[in-house]
């Protein structure tokens, strides 16, 4: 029988998964994006993807760009900046693509969270990197945390913690730098759930979700969002096939079980008293929320035969939003101008910014 470790290695496995993923997609045009090649190991040996992965690597990262760069505008609109909470962050590459971005001057603080062998490697890879390390600030304000799992500076903080452990003996304990807490209760906060809670016990996933509810409540003036992206809908024959394919790689999907369909992806934010909630499968984003622009950019970039394959393989995944207003905002200007965050039917205005 498998250790726990071993079931962990294939957890994190996956994210090695989702950073070739991603660098496939710049290296085909996809996505810009100057900071995932430090993440990926021998990335001149790393042969492209298939085309359908390339793609769903693009309505995903497009969509979710898009509410996170809403998140940095409307905070700036509000006059105040705001914190970003990533959750299981592995590779990700979004605070250095904000911190260089045109919305940087919103970010006050941004954490990331997840197992300690991926934030020691990622640790290390930021250390190994120049262009990575530059934009943390003067060398004599970054500094190696948690023995050597981490990083902390003036706004970016890695941290290592396994989210389904009790949040009482994980979250508050490594929010904390120095007995001086790493995040604002008072300041608009959003976390980022990208392919995390489908790997933790529906209860788990609760937990941390409450706990930042809990945290910023007794400020009663600090908006808070959550987005997840995961997988669905694996009751279906295709999920099965998904599920068992998992299986193979020793991976499990305990936290899939409640969410049968679309409809019941905004329970996981209503159902803990969050003001509203929304979803969408990456195959409705990819037909109606991705700007006709940039769709036919990325129509020219590879040949596609298998598209009823492609819709299949997107609408087993989705897109979830939830918003918090606390009660003393309620009404307020600032209240109507959060209640828009979300995605926006076939926006023409302009692409989405990847470097935002």
């Amino acid at each position: 029988m498998l250790s726990s470790q071993d079931t962990d290695s294939s957890i994190r496995q996956t994210d090695t998964d989702a950073a070739l993923a991603r660098f496939s997609a710049v290296q085909k045009g996809y996505l810009q994006d100057p900071y995932i090649k430090p993440f990926v190991p021998r990335s001149h040996l790393q042969p492209p993807r298939p085309p359908l992965i390339n793609i769903g690597t693009f309505v995903r990262a497009t969509a979710i760009d898009d509410l996170v760069f809403q998140w940095l505008q409307n905070s700036t609109n509000q006059g105040t900046r705001c914190q970003i909470v990533s959750l299981g962050a592995g590779s990700d590459t979004r605070f250095w693509r904000i911190a260089t971005g045109a919305h940087k001057d919103a970010l006050a603080a941004y954490v990331e969270l997840d197992f300690p062998e991926i934030t020691t490697k990622k640790a290390m890879a930021i250390r190994k990197s120049k262009e990575l390390s530059a934009v943390l600030g003067s060398p004599a304000d970054v500094a190696v945390a948690h023995g050597g799992t981490g990083l902390t500076s003036p706004t970016y903080h890695l941290i290592a913690a396994d989210l389904r452990l009790p949040p009482a003996d994980t979250l508050a304990r490594l929010l904390a730098a120095e007995g001086s807490p790493i995040l604002s209760p008072t300041l608009p906060t959003l976390l980022l759930f990208e392919c995390v809670l489908v790997y933790m016990s529906p209860a788990a996933s609760s937990a941390v979700l409450q706990w930042f509810r809990d945290y910023f409540a007794p400020a009663r003036s600090a908006v808070l969002g959550s987005i997840v992206y995961e997988m669905f809908r694996l009751q279906d024959s295709f999920g099965r096939v998904m599920v068992e394919n998992l299986k193979a790689r020793q991976v499990s999907l305990p936290g899939a079980a409640p969410y049968p369909d679309a409809a019941s992806l905004p329970g996981r934010f209503l159902n803990l008293g969050f003001t509203a909630a929304h979803a969408l499968t990456l195959k409705e984003i990819r037909k109606s929320y991705i700007p006709p622009a940039e769709l036919e950019r990325i129509s020219h970039l590879e040949l596609v035969d298998e598209l009823e394959e492609l819709d299949l393989v997107l609408e087993h995944y989705a897109i979830t939003w939830g918003l918090f207003v606390p009660p003393s905002v309620a009404g307020s200007a600032a209240a109507d101008g959060w209640s828009q965050w979300g995605l926006s039917a076939k926006k023409v205005s302009e692409p989405v910014d990847e470097d935002e």
